[in-house]
């Protein structure tokens, strides 16, 4: 797949100073009593703007907890979470809505998109939840879905969905795109374009991405590497041997 070299760029606002994103201490639990499972213990994490980051770790390990506290979708227990210099523990609910919508990006393993709603209809969601968003038509012309937008999910290829979803996430100017296991449903050259795509919107507009996998191969391509096991940082690297994403093969 080769997608135009014209695509849409994103505003970025770029945090001077200090990280984009800081975590301190950051503790998170699920359950009560003898049922409490400890997800996410004493995390410290400092993330720049317009980097890549890669998050490994087994299944459980709680890679998508971090990405969702991070989204401002799941509270922690205690600690401290800055990002684009606000603590989301002092935010309202309202507040928290607003940075969802304003400043992030999501995509999903199985794409969540609507089965009732074409492409074009799907993308559209993204839209009415920004204030100034991009182009839809150019959109799906850059990302290459030009041809599909009347087509219905079930109708598609999953790469084609996958790019719906990250078109969905982008339409809105994203300042932070946050990917759980975004090629974990692909078949491999589905997910090669993909990998691409990301890419391409770090590199050229400098989003920040979060990628949380369980394909190590992913990280070649990524700013940094960080390793979560058993709920704990075990390791975050810079990676002095990026590669592009094209170069990744597993």
């Amino acid at each position: 797949m080769i997608f135009n070299s014209a695509i849409i760029m994103i505003e970025i606002i770029v945090i001077k100073g200090g990280p984009m994103i800081k975590i301190k201490n950051l503790c998170k639990s699920y359950g009560q009593g003898q049922a409490k499972i400890e997800v996410l213990k004493n995390i410290d994490l400092e993330i720049e703007s317009g980097k890549i980051i890669c998050i490994l770790g087994p299944s459980g390990s709680g890679k998508s907890t971090l990405l969702n506290i991070i989204g401002g979708i799941e509270s922690i227990d205690s600690g401290e979470v800055n990002i684009l210099g606000e603590n989301l523990a002092s935010m309202s609910k309202k507040d928290l809505e607003t940075y969802r919508r304003n400043k992030l990006g999501f995509v999903f393993q199985f794409y969540n998109l609507i089965s009732d709603l074409n492409i074009f209809e799907n993308i559209e969601l993204g839209k009415y939840l920004a204030k100034n968003p991009l182009d839809i038509n150019k959109l799906v012309d850059d990302l290459g879905i030009k041809d599909q937008i009347y087509k219905y999910p079930n109708e598609v290829s999953g790469g084609q969905a996958q790019r719906t979803s990250i078109a969905r996430a982008l339409i809105k100017r994203p300042e932070i795109l946050i990917c759980d296991e975004p090629t974990g449903a692909l078949d491999y050259e589905s997910a090669k374009d993909v990998l691409y795509l990301l890419e391409k919107m770090n590199h050229d507009y400098k989003a920040t991405i979060l990628i949380a996998s369980h394909n190590i191969q992913i990280s070649k391509m990524c700013d940094y590497i960080l390793n979560i096991h058993d709920g704990k940082v075990k390791s975050y690297v810079k990676n002095n041997e990026k590669i592009q994403a094209k170069e990744v093969t597993w």
